[in-house]
């Protein structure tokens, strides 16, 4: 505080309406820079590390070419198996990365894999895979919003830091959705999430909101690990004889959704119908992939089935009677 006329100026303010009722427990991502968007974590990397050209996947999110597109960083996209790994190795010439997805936070231990391959020259796309740890040295990014109910947020593990004047997003203008969603339910506030989604488009790197600081500091995420793996387990323990994706939970593994390979196009739309929203992921690669590849068969067959922590055995037992009657 300065002293002004021989009064305190008082710089934080006193009294007034009260605010949001919110806990100071600490980020899950403790070490990490905190960012707006997965997005903008990439688009740092890219900054401070200095690439000419990344690989990426086919299958992945069209807004992780912004920053791309944005700077005119060459690109090109490699193809993944049938595991959701590389089809081939890509050799990386100097000032060259590649990017992979760390599939619905099941990939881990390929993810180690690829890092004893490519070094420092790996970006790890963990946006899929919240709980997944950093692995020392590589450069690795998490969005915050797949997994927990915040309007925005990233969390960005780097060696390389950036010399740059950082600007403070704000996030009140992305909130509608969330609190649409309590009050009216999901299809109520579903045009004002798409809205908030696309307002991320093309922003420059800006610092993590204070607002979605202190939603992230309030999540009970031990529970959250428990319920996602057990809920997943129930499904897993249904389903896994005849879906085409097989996955292993290790561990230290806490998926985001079931992967589900429907052997026709329609149960998606069917259980749309039946009120159990499955996101497709992602829309884009239909465009950029021909008809006969694998990752065009993923965006027709591929349904992300709900496992997270709103959910307990009741709601695993409904997903099953609704896929199946």
């Amino acid at each position: 505080s300065d002293l002004v006329d021989g009064y305190c100026e008082i710089m934080e303010e006193i009294g007034g309406y009260f605010e949001l009722e919110l806990c100071w427990k600490g980020h899950y991502h403790k070490n990490a820079i905190l960012l707006n968007s997965a997005r903008s974590c990439f688009e740092y990397i890219l900054l401070a590390r200095g690439y000419k050209k990344v690989y990426m996947p086919y299958y992945t999110c069209e807004v992780m070419l912004q920053p791309l597109l944005k700077y005119g960083i060459a690109y090109e996209f490699y193809s993944i198996n049938e595991s959701l790994e590389l089809d081939r190795k890509v050799n990386l010439l100097p000032g060259e990365a590649l990017l992979y997805t760390n599939y619905f936070g099941l990939k881990q231990r390929y993810v180690e894999s690829l890092s004893a391959i490519y070094g420092t020259r790996l970006i790890i796309d963990n946006a899929q895979a919240f709980f997944a740890p950093r692995i020392d040295l590589i450069d690795t990014f998490y969005s915050p919003r797949k997994f927990f109910g915040v309007p925005d947020g990233g969390y960005l593990y780097t060696d390389c830091i950036l010399d740059l004047d950082i600007p403070i997003d704000n996030s009140y203008e992305r909130m509608q959705h969330l609190i649409l969603r309590i009050e009216k339910g999901a299809e109520a506030g579903y045009a004002a999430f798409k809205k908030a989604d696309c307002s991320l488009d093309n922003q420059p790197i800006s610092k993590m909101s204070k607002l979605t600081e202190r939603l992230l500091q309030n999540i009970d995420y031990e529970y959250v690990r428990n319920r996602r793996k057990a809920n997943f387990k129930i499904l897993q323990e249904r389903f896994d004889d005849e879906n085409y994706l097989s996955f292993d939970l290790h561990v230290d593994e806490v998926p985001m959704v079931y992967p589900y390979y429907a052997a026709t196009i329609d149960l998606k739309k069917l259980l749309i119908k039946r009120k159990i929203f499955v996101a497709t992921y992602w829309p884009n690669v239909s465009e950029w992939c021909p008809i006969d590849t694998w990752e065009y068969r993923l965006v027709e067959h591929f349904i992300a089935i709900p496992i997270d922590q709103r959910y307990s055995e009741k709601e695993m037992k409904m997903i099953i009677e609704r896929m199946r009657s």
